[in-house]
């Protein structure tokens, strides 16, 4: 194996970085109650350090009555006592700070809980109703909502209260959303930034970050409405440039969750005095394709290169299928649309393709997130229908499987109880989920743990240098980086591929063949 180049350490560290994503309630169980917490992430920081990972992504660790994955926040400044106390948050926050890894935590400004102080105050009639969006209903009695718009989760996005009036909620009606307009609501977020970059957090990831700005008039999505009354809203942007005050009095960052199909668009949210990196959707939900995956990578790199941002890649987070499910079947993509139960699947097939994808996304200039178990190659688990927690499949009417199926509780140990994971899990294990435990897969050189481990090892050689394509044939991914020191190639297509002139083997995702050709859906990294 070739040796690594010398990492950065400097305040630019998320322009290349590799953030791993906790989901904390299935991580690792400290306590035994079948929810994973914060224990159980300080007991596994050894782990963490020896991946290699540069950052801790947590989705939201906030008090929170649980309605879409701790989604629905009810105070940020304390954290769920399923997962701990904010004094246990500090520790880990120093404890994996000394251990060289950072800490980033998960704002949701679209909305709140149900339960948060200030809505509690607005159903009682008090001011704060000025903070959320409340409207008369239509129609002659007020039967009807205020206008037509529709639930991220399927179903109208008003909820009616007792007193006849209605309030908005773009995702579930225990999630109402928050009257940007109104100083109070920008305040408030300014104040919960400093309160956790205090604590030593290094960065924020803001939950859809196009949403929270709505049109005052409320009006009917009507088809060509431009600009849209909730997406993508231009005073969004001053919003944002006051939280890049903050940041940049602690040192800070921000990625963003922004989902738009239009670059340019995009492109504004990554302003020198905006948010510093946003997902790149494009290239997650893109299909097992060599000519699709060159567009979105060309189109992500271009979007990224006038305003100077660094490019993010991701294969899969708490939202979407599986790496090794998605990639396994007839459909490669993703699209929320057109989730279902029972789609068959190739897990050998789709275990192939996401090694390749995992050193084509590592060897990619800019940072890479991974969502926990994706090291570990877990696929998509069938939730039993009584067990399903998300509300995107009650909302759906019981076609939409949901999301719980990427969040079930990692496996840890193959002999252990619940495979390492506690206590009973919130989330049931499907059989044989022992066989993708960590502990087994850190002793077998074969394995995806031990592929991640050497990717993240050996991808400084990657860091440094220009992007460029080299000539190959049809279906075949090949480019250098580090002016030419280093080279990934990556066949998608049906026949084995010869490689480009190199000088030695870094890593591969798997074999060459006997004639020292790359087969199908495998990637390595060469040394020029």
């Amino acid at each position: 194996m070739g040796q690594p180049t010398p990492a950065r350490h400097d305040d630019d560290w998320w322009r290349s970085a590799v953030i791993y994503q906790v989901y904390v309630r299935s991580f690792a169980d400290g306590d035994g109650d079948g929810t994973g917490d914060l224990a159980g992430v300080r007991a596994k920081l050894p782990y963490l350090v020896e991946l290699g990972v540069d950052a801790l992504w947590f989705t939201p660790w906030y008090l929170s009555p649980m309605k879409d994955g701790g989604y629905d926040v009810a105070d940020y400044r304390a954290i769920d006592p399923a997962f701990g106390t904010l004094a246990e948050a500090e520790k880990l926050i120093t404890e994996a700070r000394g251990l060289g890894i950072r800490t980033i935590v998960d704002i949701v400004p679209n909305h709140v809980s149900d339960q948060h102080p200030w809505f509690r105050a607005a159903l009682a009639g008090g001011p704060e109703r000025d903070l959320f969006h409340f409207r008369p209903g239509r129609g002659e009695r007020g039967e009807l909502p205020p206008n037509d718009w529709r639930s991220e989760f399927g179903g109208p996005a008003w909820a009616r209260l007792d007193d006849g009036d209605w309030y908005l909620h773009l995702f579930a009606p225990e999630q109402p959303d928050l009257n940007w307009a109104h100083p109070a609501v920008r305040q408030e977020h300014e104040d919960i930034l400093r309160f956790w970059f205090e604590r030593g957090v290094a960065g924020v990831r803001v939950d859809s970050a196009a949403l929270p700005a709505k049109d005052p008039l409320l009006p009917d999505l009507t088809e060509g409405l431009d600009p849209h009354p909730y997406v993508d809203r231009d005073e969004l942007h001053d919003v944002y440039r006051g939280w890049r005050a903050v940041a940049d009095e602690y040192g800070a960052f921000f990625v963003g969750e922004v989902w738009l199909p239009d670059a340019e668009r995009f492109a504004r949210y990554l302003r020198p005095d905006e948010l510093h990196t946003a997902f790149n959707f494009s290239f997650m939900t893109c299909p097992w394709d060599a000519a699709r995956l060159r567009t979105s990578i060309d189109e992500t790199l271009a979007e990224h290169a006038p305003i100077g941002a660094p490019a993010t890649w991701v294969l899969c987070n708490h939202d979407v299928t599986r790496t090794v499910t998605r990639y396994g079947r007839s459909d490669t993509g993703f699209d929320f649309a057109t989730k279902a139960f029972g789609t068959p699947t190739d897990l050998p097939l789709g275990t192939r393709r996401a090694r390749a994808a995992a050193l084509l996304s590592l060897a990619l200039p800019g940072a890479v997130y991974v969502y926990q178990g994706e090291e570990l190659g877990l696929p998509e688990a069938d939730i039993p229908l009584d067990r399903i927690e998300d509300p995107m499949h009650a909302r759906s009417g019981g076609t939409d499987p949901g999301r719980d199926g990427c969040r079930v509780p990692l496996p840890w140990t193959a002999d252990a109880p619940h495979a390492g994971f506690g206590g009973v899990p919130w989330l049931p294990q499907p059989a044989g989920w022992a066989a993708y435990a960590a502990d087994r897969q850190a002793r077998d050189p074969g394995s995806l743990l031990v592929l991640y481990r050497e990717a993240i090892r050996l991808r400084p050689a990657f860091e440094d240098g220009p992007f460029a394509w080299l000539p190959t044939a049809d279906g075949v991914l090949a480019f250098t980086r580090a002016d030419g020191g280093a080279l990934c190639v990556v066949n998608l297509a049906d026949t084995p591929a010869a490689l480009p002139p190199h000088t030695g083997l870094l890593l591969g995702s798997g074999p060459l063949d006997p004639d020292g050709r790359l087969p199908k859906d495998t990637a390595v990294w060469l040394r020029a």
